[in-house]
């Protein structure tokens, strides 16, 4: 005999990167234990695939999660987070004004939003006179490991992430796309950029979109009262995790 089933709420949100509403509901206690699995080893490989795996069963397998923008990604688990456990989490920190006192603070994840740079486009003309350049698409969890972002990674990452993120080269009129180019080529194209040119290119993953949120913290043995700036999916998944009261 079939045992019967707690109905589980759904909630809607919008996706950041396309202003697309979806539905989601909360984790479950099988979701709770693969995000806890993955906090105990402390691997980046594993906690990228509890993600992938939460946030595809947690919006009802409607979305291709391995496509999506990392932001889209940390907005919608920390989203499902807040609907699972609580929307205000309490956790400690270390106080930037001596750099070894821990301080209790706490984070309304409702008031965490995806933040986007006035400067931040994914056009990047690298010859005006010939209108030659390139259009990006953001990365994904395939590209990138939790903790690490373009400016701790080796320089082949780098150049593997950059190829991988093209969409299209163009030139005039002329469009190249990425999907009919081999990666040699696109190497190639890279690798004879200029050094401003790439730094052009640089300036695309500095400044595009994430979910950001600043806190003050103040050192319970000094006073001092600082502002702490929390970013990225390492930050986050910790937030998100049930231990996090």
């Amino acid at each position: 005999m079939a045992l019967p089933r707690v109905d589980v709420p759904t909630y809607e949100l919008t996706l950041p990167s396309e202003d697309k509403k979806i539905k989601y509901r909360p984790f479950l206690v099988k979701e709770e234990k693969i995000l806890y699995i993955a906090l105990e080893t402390g691997d980046n490989k594993q906690m990228v695939l509890a993600l992938k795996e939460i946030v595809d069963a947690c919006t009802f397998n409607t979305l291709n999660v391995d496509k999506l923008p990392i932001f889209d990604i940390e907005y919608i688990f920390l989203n499902i987070r807040a609907k699972s456990v609580s929307e205000i989490v309490k956790f400690r920190t270390i106080c930037p004004d001596d750099g070894i006192t821990y301080a209790e603070t706490e984070v309304d994840l409702t008031k965490v939003e995806v933040h986007v740079d006035d400067t931040h486009t994914n056009k990047i003309v690298i010859d005006d006179k010939k209108n030659l350049g390139l259009v990006l698409k953001y990365p994904t969890l395939k590209n990138y490991d939790i903790g690490k972002g373009t400016d701790n990674l080796q320089v082949e990452s780098i150049f593997a992430i950059l190829i991988d993120c093209i969409d299209h080269i163009f030139e005039g009129e002329k469009i190249y796309p990425s999907k009919d180019t081999t990666n040699a080529e696109l190497k190639e194209f890279i690798e004879y950029l200029p050094q401003d040119a790439f730094n052009r290119i640089r300036k695309f993953f500095d400044t595009m979109p994430k979910l950001q949120k600043e806190i003050e913290v103040t050192n319970p043995k000094t006073g001092v009262v600082s502002k702490v700036t929390l970013s990225g999916i390492a930050d986050f998944f910790e937030l998100a995790s049930p231990t996090v009261a």
